[in-house]
């Protein structure tokens, strides 16, 4: 293996989600996610809303992409299920954000 090919492995991490903890949200009450990893100003989270979670209005500073993996979502008045996806640019506002059934999404955002 030449030395390139090792400094680019040097750079990847691998998380295993099964393990790693929920912890509680730090923007809405109830909400929970896991940290699963960061790299070039970008983060990588799985995200449980509980039944009947508002989530607040809030500004995206940079682009922001939503796959539900469970449940059903509002966003903007746009119901997503399972399968579905959002790209939020850099600048948009998501004012209503919110789950009447729970769900459970990956969240890749800027930090």
């Amino acid at each position: 293996m030449d030395e390139q090919t090792k400094a680019e492995q040097a750079n990847v991490s691998f998380i295993d989600g099964e393990s790693t903890p929920w912890r509680a949200s730090t923007f809405a009450p109830g909400v929970e996610v896991k940290d699963l990893g960061k790299a070039n100003g970008r983060a990588m989270q799985l995200v449980r809303f509980p039944p009947a979670t508002v989530f607040p209005m809030h500004k995206h500073e940079g682009p922001e992409f939503v796959y539900l993996l469970e449940g059903e979502m509002l966003q903007n008045g746009k119901r997503l299920g399972r399968g579905w996806a959002s790209v939020s640019s850099a600048g948009t506002v998501d004012e209503d954000v919110r789950s009447e059934t729970g769900c459970v999404f990956l969240l890749v955002y800027s930090e």
